[in-house]
């Protein structure tokens, strides 16, 4: 039982980890290698590489607060619900092992997007994909994961609704 506990904990701080290292260095690599606000054609109009810096959250959301306000909704309070999610889903003995996974995802791609808040004050957006009438905000891979890991709570809870969040 021990074991099992071990391996569950280290699959879900490996996840953890890679959703941050595949965001940071994905981020690394266009600011090194993108012009700012560039727009690289990757796959015609459809799939675009940019650089841009996004001083709010989401969509731009609260880039216009004043600093001590901007810092507590973007840096402090992710930083709380980051490490008690963390927290939570370590401890959780009986969380099934891909709902644990999914917490993982999100965990890991928050801290992605907490690094470049911390860091830079902004964080690095750089993929936007366009079919047809649908188009996405600007985004990276930290948003990636986060989609990536609510979409497959999202699904697992739907899916099996006697299981233990």
């Amino acid at each position: 039982m021990q074991l099992t506990k071990l391996i569950k904990r280290t699959l879900i701080i490996l996840v953890v980890i890679l959703n941050i290292g595949c965001d940071q260095i994905s981020k690394n690599i266009v600011r090194k290698s993108v012009i700012p606000e560039d727009y690289i054609q990757v796959l015609g109009d459809n799939f675009i590489l940019t650089n841009v810096e996004n001083t709010g959250a989401m969509l731009g959301f609260g880039e216009n607060l004043p600093p001590i306000i901007k810092r507590i909704i973007l840096q402090g309070i992710p930083v709380l619900v980051l490490l008690v999610l963390l927290y939570r889903t370590l401890l959780k003995t009986h969380l099934n092992t891909i709902l644990a996974v999914a917490f993982a995802f999100v965990i890991g791609g928050g801290i992605g997007n907490l690094i470049d808040r911390i860091l830079y004050n902004s964080v690095t957006d750089f993929f936007l994909i366009k079919f047809s009438f649908i188009k996405t905000g600007i985004f990276n891979m930290a948003d990636v994961s986060v989609t990536v890991g609510a979409l497959l709570i999202i699904f697992i809870t739907i899916r099996y609704k006697n299981i233990e969040i």
